[in-house]
């Protein structure tokens, strides 16, 4: 027997389309619906927390999660990536460098480290770190049945190196953003981030979107195209890009 969305904790954004703030970190994961198969977006920031998300998906869907797409390579979004073994995984090119080379798993562990996160969980979740299998590098679309389709679209460089937006069709469109977009905070650029780029990431993000979609931002509340517009400015002005 299925749950509603709110039962556990889910905020329904759109017909099938949902999406989770998690503890500690405030990281937003996803989730989409079709008729024959069910898209999670991010993974959380462990292991557990992955089993716990996968087995929330079953429980508002009756069925298995069949896509997996991370939005980019950071601790909090990725490192639950083992709950989903059976699922295909996608990600934007690159990304499966950053989660297989040693030294890149090795500065992921550090950082969940430094963020909070215990010592042998991040040990545990960057030695289970799987690749996706199919890498994007410009967009593809998935079809999860019932007339249901997403499009995961390669829009980075910007908050990292490779950031991944998926955009789902309907009334309204639903965009999720990853960390491109962060609502209860500043947009945070670590050692990965590629500045001169990330306005410009945005801009994708409203051409994909439109002026009336929902943006879902890695961390913090449902925006409009208006908040995201004034973030890509800020941005730009922060680092000193030009319109």
């Amino acid at each position: 027997m299925t749950v509603t969305w709110e039962e556990l904790g889910w905020e329904r954004v759109a017909a099938g389309v949902g999406r989770c703030r998690l503890p500690v970190w405030d990281c937003t994961t996803g989730l989409v619906v079709g008729e024959g198969a069910v898209l999670m977006i991010d993974a959380g920031s462990s292991p557990a927390e992955g089993a716990r998300l996968r087995e929330q998906a079953r429980s508002l869907t009756g069925r298995r999660v069949t896509h997996l797409a991370l939005t980019h390579p950071h601790f909090d979004h990725v490192f639950g990536v083992a709950a989903f073994t059976d699922a295909e995984v996608f990600g934007a090119v690159g990304v499966d460098t950053v989660l297989t080379r040693v030294r890149d798993r090795e500065e992921l562990r550090a950082d969940a480290v430094r963020n909070g996160l215990a010592e042998t969980t991040a040990q545990e979740s960057a030695d289970r770190l799987v690749p996706p299998r199919h890498l994007v590098s410009g967009e593809w679309t998935l079809d999860l049945g019932g007339g249901r389709q997403v499009l995961l679209a390669n829009v980075g460089p910007g908050h990292t190196a490779h950031d991944l937006a998926v955009l789902v069709p309907g009334d309204p469109e639903v965009v999720f953003c990853g960390d491109l977009v962060e609502e209860s905070g500043e947009p945070q650029a670590g050692p990965d981030a590629v500045p001169s780029h990330w306005p410009a990431a945005l801009d994708r993000l409203l051409d994909l979107g439109g002026q009336d979609a929902l943006y879902v931002p890695g961390h913090g509340a449902v925006v409009d195209a208006g908040f995201v517009r004034a973030q890509r400015d800020a941005l730009a002005a922060r680092f000193g890009v030009s319109p």
